[in-house]
């Protein structure tokens, strides 16, 4: 039996999205079956893992001393080996059922702009976590894959995965990437620069999940239709005392547009490295949008101004990585010249 026979006979093998922000995991013949953050809550007294998840993530800002809420993914790369093998060995024990008690082989997404060294310590922790064998696939072309983009043909199809941790930016042909660009500034800078600005500029203090929030709901990249309000609650820096203020769609625009910006540079520049073949198709078929951060309002409204070209957001694109690394692993002979090797 040669080896992707080998592969396939194992039904159980699982494809896992491992995110800045959301872990997502395939499971062969089962499909998408954890959609979950990336949080795992950590006891330092035991050395134990207390929760993964959402639950996890229901802890943030209220643990004792002795306990943590880590977060072990940074800029779509392990931050925490110990806590992301943890975290990775507690979601695959979630999903076992009676027929799933072996070991399983992984497909692990990677940005596109992962270095050697981080390959190593993906491999390694997703081993160390209970794998058998350890694949690694690209972000853009698994989120191209998961859109349906005919990645096999001599055709130019350019994605945007705009996750927690990275914008992965990806020209593909004939199943492999002709133009790329990877930057670690997505989702999370964006929650970041809201806390910077509701500290500087209201003098309140939120957490995480309030900014999320925030962005979520009033956040933008183009002016909206109708501008919003939402209210934020998070601790008077001055007075010490809980505090609840009104903070504006306009103000919020106004403090992603730097992020937003380096977005649209990004996606300029690996424009500019395209072939002019495949850029006569990208004119034709557009720019698709996936991953979590595709979904601020307006951003593909701002691409489509700064490129002239059309751009579209991909149906359910949180998914599109994690169902495109899953049509791997349906069918390893059709798409293994896709796997990184290296």
């Amino acid at each position: 039996m040669d080896f992707l026979s080998i592969f396939n006979f194992f039904s159980h093998d699982v494809a896992i999205d491992l995110g800045t922000a959301n872990t997502l995991i395939y499971v062969k013949g089962r499909g998408v079956v954890v959609d979950e953050p990336s949080v795992v809550t950590w006891d330092e007294r035991l050395k134990k893992v207390i929760a993964i998840g959402y639950e996890a993530r229901s802890m943030e800002g209220k643990t004792p001393g002795a306990i943590r809420t880590i977060r072990p993914m940074k800029d779509g790369v392990i931050d925490d080996d110990e806590i992301a093998e943890e975290m990775i060995r507690q979601f695959i024990k979630k999903i076992r059922t009676g027929a799933f008690t072996g070991r399983p082989r992984m497909i692990v997404c990677v940005p596109s702009g992962v270095t050697k060294s981080e390959k190593r310590i993906i491999r390694s922790a997703a081993e160390n976590a209970g794998a058998r064998e350890v694949f690694l696939i690209s972000e853009p072309m698994a989120a191209a894959l998961g859109v349906g983009l005919p990645v096999d043909q001599p055709e130019g199809s350019m994605v945007v995965d705009i996750g927690g941790g990275t914008t992965e930016i990806a020209v593909i042909s004939l199943s492999g990437i002709v133009s790329e660009n990877s930057i670690r500034t997505a989702g999370n800078k964006m929650n970041e620069a809201i806390i910077d600005y509701m500290r500087s500029e209201h003098k309140l203090l939120i957490g995480e999940r309030t900014a999320e929030s925030i962005k979520i709901e009033i956040g933008s990249a183009a002016p909206l239709e109708k501008e919003l309000v939402k209210s934020a609650k998070g601790r008077d820096l001055i007075a010490g005392l809980p505090k609840e203020t009104e903070v504006k769609s306009e103000e919020i625009r106004a403090v992603l547009a730097p992020i937003v910006n380096a977005i649209v540079q990004a996606v300029k520049s690996a424009l500019e490295k395209t072939p002019g073949e495949l850029s006569s198709d990208i004119r034709d078929r557009g720019i698709v949008l996936t991953g979590g951060g595709a979904l601020l309002k307006g951003l593909d409204i701002k691409l489509q101004e700064e490129t002239d070209l059309p751009v579209i957001l991909a149906e359910d694109p949180l998914t599109c990585v994690v169902r495109g690394t899953g049509k791997v692993l349906e069918d390893m002979n059709k798409y293994y010249k896709i796997l990184l090797n290296e």
